[in-house]
């Protein structure tokens, strides 16, 4: 049986800075490790648009907006620690944290099963760019998609509408899963436009965004890299 404790704890930065960390690790040495002369065409799409924008504020390089995430989960790292009575890391919950994970990757599976196009993977590439960018969509597309549209559209909405909470995110859940939908088919090598696959994605973005608001980052970036990975896995294993 889980505590109360787990679900008010593992919703904190805190939690999500180091169950992440992980995953930015991985993504970032495999990067490099795939091509350390052609980054940009390795990288997740939503880490390469986040690092666009950073550019407009003088932050270049290859890793400039990696420092930058880096460094923001620090403060958060820092800010909540000074605000919990115990310093302490439960190891367990970051256990509890990953098979939960898998639990929300799995009802996800599940949704997209009956869809005809389950894949939110680019089918291109070999086995391990392909693992790679699915580590990245699970940090990347979450940070940009969930923490940082949900959390703006939250506020915008409330301001505009005045809204109560629930309407708040329950706007702002759709909205940002809107975007997350349309993202995918933008760019060089975004998909084909359907409306088909626009409201398969719509859906996903929806489920992860309510798993975001209700389970934090950390949880919601693990889900989604687990569920492509369970996508790649079926993908590699019937072709």
């Amino acid at each position: 049986m889980v505590s109360s404790n787990y679900w008010k704890e593992t919703h904190t930065p805190l939690y999500s800075f180091i169950f992440t960390m992980p995953l930015f690790l991985i993504y970032e040495l495999g990067v490099f490790t795939i091509s350390a002369s052609d980054l940009p065409l390795l990288r997740n799409g939503a880490d390469v648009l986040m690092r666009q924008i950073m550019e407009v504020f003088g932050i270049y390089g290859a890793y400039g907006f990696s420092g930058t995430f880096l460094f923001g989960f620090i403060i958060a790292f820092l800010r909540q620690k000074k605000s919990l009575k115990t310093s302490s890391i439960k190891g367990g919950y970051l256990l509890t944290m990953f098979f939960e994970s898998i639990g929300w990757a799995i009802i996800l599976t599940i949704l997209m099963i009956w869809m005809p196009n389950l894949l939110m993977l680019n089918k291109d590439g070999v086995l391990i760019q392909r693992v790679v960018l699915a580590i990245g969509a699970g940090i990347y597309e979450e940070f940009v998609f969930r923490v940082i549209l949900i959390t703006g559209l939250t506020s915008v909405i409330g301001f505009v509408f005045q809204w109560n909470e629930f309407s708040k995110k329950t706007g702002a859940i759709v909205l940002s899963a809107i975007l997350f939908s349309m993202f995918h088919f933008m760019g060089p090598y975004g998909d084909t436009p359907q409306i088909n696959l626009f409201f398969i994605r719509l859906l996903a973005g929806i489920f992860l965004g309510s798993v975001y608001v209700f389970r934090g980052f950390g949880v919601a970036a693990y889900t989604h890299t687990i569920y492509d990975l369970f996508v790649l896995t079926k993908f590699t294993t019937s072709t």
